[in-house]
């Protein structure tokens, strides 16, 4: 099957008329289907037909209107476009062709037509436009700094004819109005930003200076008969934009019994403290915050920094500090939507702080889960379709997510006691502690820092080394409870309790193991889960797993390993790569710059809520991820399948009769000799060293001596070498 080298996306224009018998660049004439607009060209669009040399020639003429005036060239007549078409420069069209319509309805045009000199993109033409035009756009920004063009001395408001002094920044009308009417306007928006025009320019001011009080308790306007203000009348509010000192009056008259800080709650201010509180941050402050993180790996102290500045941005009247407080408060926010995104708002019976262990982490909707998304008879599933049930996992290291030896877990024991992803610290703690201990074994493979490295201690001033995880390695996604804190190297005893626990919950009888040092793991890995949980699915006897390399790391390992831990000599693995966590890791890794200088559980918590939009987004876009593989899939079979029928039609058949059954029975049972390995015949190295003697032999017989002295023949300075070598 002859595969197609490319394809041409046709720009979408249906919102442009066809018109007949038209070229380019030529007025588009009036007619009953069509209106004519001055400035409006038809062009001469035509069937592309795509040249070797990648180009796109005419051959047809159908037409279509743009919104956008063409220009031609002055000095001629309308071009025929017969001759012309192959000068307009359909490679650049094509390359934007995707969002042609659009930008046509912008008034920008991407094409560039003959005639014009300039070899500028839509972009380029707009900027160098705007160039001419900077004046103009300096002079209104600098009327928002003076009382403007025409301007009332006198409110225009209200009846009084107060002086009209003070102007709102955040308001879309930017008019000037008295005292009076600048607070009844904002009631209902408080945390406007003021200024009013002192004689000589516009000075800061404040609707809480002009007498606006912000009533808890009640409908806006509604009076209190026994207001409170907050503590010291000194309340600090956190927005987008600003950092505010409001006026702010608690009810205490009777109309609601809620406490201070649940009439803060009501009003979408987010208090700092449960107890006389004296700051807040809306809420919209905190889904921003939220969103620049996951997105950009934002820290608070940054945002924070930003909307200082936004509020005074000379560094002349600093705004009250409210930076610890808006730390504790993001903390406390992005917990209670992970809770609240669990559904554990709606239990009856729990609290929502007695979360299980990775009851909040976001699972994989594409890998099996019984009861969930699998057959009901998924466990009678025939032995050579058994792999359709298989849950592929993968197992990485990330030393980059170092923490600092900065507090402990007493002082700081984060929110989330292992409700997600991380699991629990207590008894993480007390089961690393029981093998603290142990030695790791050294690599009999390659020399692999992972295992050889395992017992390095952290550098001086680190508690911790980095973190490891259990990950869906099909597609991307972390399972919860199976991220833990690595206190030396990659330890075996730190990577069983992460499998234990993301796996403990599972039925499933068949499984895919991806670790980048699994030739070492793999040895003596049912034992040691184990005597960690006798119960786990995955040491079961009627359980198969089978062991394998990410595709990037196999060939750091010995031949034999690049066969026997082969992705693609695996039944059950498809065309997966292992690398998934890698992936992860690239986007975790922008948080260490501030991960490592918190405390232990405000570092768990922040990673948390991070691999959960992680996983999210993986979710939200699994639908397309799993089209283009399934679209790849479906056209590389036939090829494949063709190329193999063409290779067997050389093969003897009682040969491959033979290899078949090697491979059937070595899928169904690794023990059995693995077909794919490599065999060649290899001399000992004593024969070696004897082929060796016997030349050297024969040389001193012809009179030819070449040792160092008298004991030091050259091969026994070879045999020295490689010992050398080998310790």
């Amino acid at each position: 099957m002859k595969k197609r080298s490319g394809k041409f996306k046709i720009p979408k224009v249906s919102t442009y008329e066809l018109i007949a018998s038209a070229s380019i660049g030529e007025p588009m004439a009036s007619s009953s289907s069509a209106v004519s607009t001055v400035g409006q060209r038809v062009i001469q669009s035509t069937n592309l037909k795509v040249l070797p040399s990648g180009d796109l020639r005419i051959e047809s003429s159908p037409a279509f209107v743009t919104s956008t005036p063409i220009p031609l060239p002055s000095n001629s007549a309308t071009p025929d476009p017969s001759k012309t078409a192959d000068q307009l420069p359909w490679n650049s069209w094509a390359a934007e062709a995707d969002n042609f319509a659009d930008r046509m309805e912008n008034g920008e045009l991407p094409l560039q037509f003959m005639g014009t000199t300039e070899k500028e993109s839509s972009g380029d033409q707009a900027l160098h436009t705007w160039t001419k035009r900077i004046d103009d756009y300096v002079r209104a920004l600098m009327r928002f700094e003076g009382r403007g063009e025409k301007w009332a001395t006198s409110c225009t408001k209200c009846l009084n004819k107060g002086p009209a002094l003070y102007r709102c920044f955040s308001c879309f009308s930017s008019e000037f109005l008295c005292s009076t009417c600048i607070v009844n306007s904002h009631r209902q928006t408080p945390l406007h930003r003021i200024k009013f025009w002192n004689g000589t320019f516009l000075e800061k001011t404040s609707l809480k200076a002009l007498g606006l009080r912000i009533q808890l308790g009640h409908a806006v306007g509604e009076e209190c008969m026994y207001p409170v203000a907050a503590r010291a009348d000194d309340f600090v509010i956190i927005d987008v934009d600003a950092i505010h000192s409001v006026g702010l009056d608690y009810c205490h008259c009777g109309q609601t019994a809620d406490p201070d800080y649940l009439q803060l709650l009501k009003h979408r201010l987010y208090p700092a403290t449960s107890d006389q509180p004296k700051s807040a941050a809306t809420f919209r402050l905190l889904e921003v915050f939220e969103l620049l993180q996951y997105e950009s790996k934002l820290s608070v102290y940054e945002f924070y920094q930003a909307i200082a500045r936004l509020t005074d941005n000379t560094g002349l009247e600093l705004p009250k500090n409210r930076y610890n407080a808006l730390l504790r408060m993001a903390h406390e926010w992005r917990h209670l939507k992970l809770l609240k995104r669990s559904g554990l708002g709606h239990d009856p019976i729990r609290s929502a702080q007695d979360a299980r262990e990775g009851e909040c982490a976001v699972l994989c909707p594409a890998c099996p889960h019984p009861d969930i998304n699998m057959d009901p008879d998924w466990e009678k599933e025939p032995e050579e379709t058994s792999y359709i049930h298989a849950l592929n996992i993968s197992v990485d290291a990330n030393f980059r997510l170092k923490r600092k030896d900065i507090s402990n877990d007493r002082a700081d024991p984060g929110l989330s006691q292992g409700f997600s992803y991380f699991v629990d610290s207590e008894g993480f703690q007390q089961f690393l502690h029981q093998h603290m201990e142990e030695v790791e074994p050294k690599s009999t493979c390659s020399r692999h820092d992972a295992v050889n490295l395992a017992d390095t201690r952290p550098g001086q001033g680190f508690a911790s080394t980095g973190v490891a995880t259990v990950e869906c390695s099909r597609h991307n996604m972390k399972q919860g409870s199976a991220v833990g804190d690595l206190q030396r190297g990659e330890r075996y005893c730190n990577i069983d309790y992460l499998v234990n626990h993301s796996l403990r919950g599972s039925r499933l009888k068949y499984f895919v193991f991806s670790y980048d040092i699994a030739c070492q793991y793999s040895i003596n890995c049912g034992k040691r889960l184990e005597s960690l949980n006798p119960d786990l699915c995955i040491i079961q006897p009627n359980t198969k797993v089978r062991f394998v390399v990410p595709k990037f790391h196999l060939p750091a390992h010995i031949p034999a390993c690049q066969s026997r831990y082969a992705f693609m000599l695996t039944p059950g693995a498809g065309l997966g790569d292992g690398e998934a966590p890698e992936h992860g890791w690239g986007e975790a890794n922008p948080l260490a710059t501030s991960t490592r200088e918190m405390g232990p559980g405000s570092r768990r918590d922040t990673l948390d809520y991070n691999f959960g939009d992680y996983n999210w987004r993986k979710v939200i876009k699994l639908g397309e991820f799993l089209l283009r593989k399934l679209t790849a899939a479906a056209a590389d079979l036939p090829e494949q399948v063709i190329s193999h029928q063409e290779l067997e039609d050389v093969l003897d058949e009682g040969m491959l009769v033979s290899w078949k059954k090697e491979v059937e029975a070595w899928e169904s049972d690794p023990a059995n000799p693995n077909p794919f390995e490599i065999k060649v015949d290899k001399p000992t190295q004593a024969t070696v060293r004897r082929q060796l003697a016997e030349a050297e032999r024969d040389m001193l017989d012809q009179g030819c001596d070449f040792s160092l002295d008298d004991q030091t023949s050259p091969s026994a300075l070879i045999a020295m070498g490689l010992d050398i070598e080998a310790n």
